[in-house]
């Protein structure tokens, strides 16, 4: 399986705490029959304000800690980015590291705040397709406002977004609600991905497996394959080389 949102670089954000931590979670995610992670810490501006260069230097000392250790997943780095208006700078002086490529399109983890959708989401998200930026919505079914209001998926939707559920969300860790979404985004084929968000081995742990089981008891083997390995793996594939 392809684990497309983590938070196991050491230090950077709310994530793993130092590389004991890293280095647990890597092992509990290869236990688990993850093969690929890829690492994405918060861009938040004024709150986590990593840079690209600052992350690439933390994977590959993660990587050598990981080979070090008997720990053979393939690991890369990308980022999930909070939307602010700010981040145009970002854009236009391509600083952004993104998470892959869909057809001629970069592709950025962009996440919305937990509290509500912004104001203006649908130009900024219009703005960034005309710099060739395709928007991948990490966690929908957690936003306060879509649980009030779907219509906000259409919305996204029809911006063409594409949306990764947390794997946690499909087993009711995240409340009823958010449970409910995410099974009826799966009904109405509007998941591209189900990844782990891990970040703590006890609170937020780097495992799929329940959720792919999960997935394919209700849509089918074929279904599940392709949100934790076909689509992932297409997705990635230019920082994995596969």
């Amino acid at each position: 399986m392809f684990d497309i949102h983590s938070h196991i670089l050491p230090n950077l954000d709310d994530g793993a705490k130092d590389i004991k931590e890293s280095l647990a979670l890597l092992k509990m995610a290869q236990a688990d029959g993850i093969t690929h992670m890829v690492a994405t810490p918060h861009i938040h501006i004024g709150r986590f304000d990593n840079s690209t260069t600052h992350l690439y230097n933390d994977l590959e000392n993660l990587k050598a800690q990981a080979l070090a250790n008997g720990i053979t997943i393939n690991l890369a780095v990308a980022a999930e980015v909070r939307l602010d208006i700010e981040l145009m700078t970002l854009v236009l002086s391509n600083k952004l590291p993104f998470i892959g490529k869909i057809d001629s399109f970069n592709c950025i983890l962009l996440e919305l705040p937990h509290s509500h959708v912004p104001q203006g989401y649908d130009k900024f998200i219009n703005w960034l397709a005309k710099q060739n930026i395709k928007v991948i919505i990490p966690h929908p079914e957690r936003n306060r406002d879509i649980q009030a209001n779907p219509f906000y998926i259409e919305r996204l939707n029809q911006l063409g977004c594409e949306f990764q559920l947390t794997a946690s969300s499909l087993e009711g860790g995240w409340g009823e609600s958010a449970k409910t979404i995410s099974f009826d985004m799966l009904q109405k084929n509007l998941v591209s991905y189900v990844a782990s968000d891990a970040h703590s081995v006890k609170r937020r742990p780097p495992i799929l497996s329940k959720a792919k089981k999960i997935v394919s008891e209700l849509l089918g083997e074929d279904k599940a394959l392709e949100l934790f390995y076909g689509n992932p793996k297409r997705l990635t594939s230019s920082l994995f080389n596969n």
